[in-house]
């Protein structure tokens, strides 16, 4: 998945390393913990021997742009060769368990608007199977051992359980949409999925601000 966002990331521009941690982090914060220093430039000296991007020419390094404790070297600049973008997009139209899982899901959702139709519409419609599985196991354990668990226990199952429902509520308004042919709305304010009545859960990750 790091391989997909790094490619899906060169094509924009070409970064240094320092940039692409700061784009992936910002594009992919669902799972910024994963993005260090130790997994994204061994994936980039990968890409690089697999000829699917190349370095550019160095440019000076910063202070503010140097992590601490390392030198300040010239930052060698990658970019995406057309092998891979051929790499990129053979990735960008998987569709198997791999997209529907929440890392895979989440990688493959930022670079949606770069995916066919037919492609977004099955990783959402094998999301919200993934979800509601998820979802019925939640019940099903609550169920059958709740007055086993203790208090906070029971309370994360709950919140647990919360989520799947009110991201099945998103992915159905998602799949609604693209059968429909139409993008997620996004309002004046910048706020991602459009209005919504009061008792409409935002999707994972929003939170709602009460209006008068």
């Amino acid at each position: 998945m790091l391989e997909l966002a790094i490619l899906g990331l060169l094509q924009e521009a070409p970064m240094h390393g320092y940039e692409l941690r700061k784009e992936l982090t910002a594009k992919l914060g669902a799972i910024r913990a994963a993005i260090s220093y130790g997994s994204l430039y061994p994936t980039l000296r990968r890409l690089q021997a697999a000829g699917w991007i190349t370095e550019a020419d160095e440019t000076p390094a910063t202070a503010e742009e140097v992590p601490a404790l390392t030198s300040r070297r010239g930052r060698v600049v990658y970019e995406i060769t057309a092998e891979g973008k051929e790499r990129f997009a053979q990735l960008i139209a998987q569709t198997g368990p791999e997209t529907y899982g929440d890392t895979g899901f989440g990688v493959h959702f930022a670079f949606f608007s770069r995916t066919d139709r037919a492609t977004r519409l099955r990783i959402l419609e094998g999301r919200r199977r993934t979800i509601e599985e998820r979802r019925e196991g939640l019940r099903d354990m609550l169920g059958r051992a709740a007055e086993r668990l203790d208090a906070y226990t029971l309370e994360l199952q709950r919140h647990g359980l919360e989520a799947c429902e009110r991201e099945v509520r998103w992915l159905e308004e998602l799949i609604a949409n693209e059968r429909s042919g139409r993008a997620p709305t996004v309002p004046n304010d910048g706020t991602a999925g459009g209005p919504r009545e009061d008792n409409s859960p935002p999707p994972p990750g929003e939170t709602r601000t009460e209006r008068p």
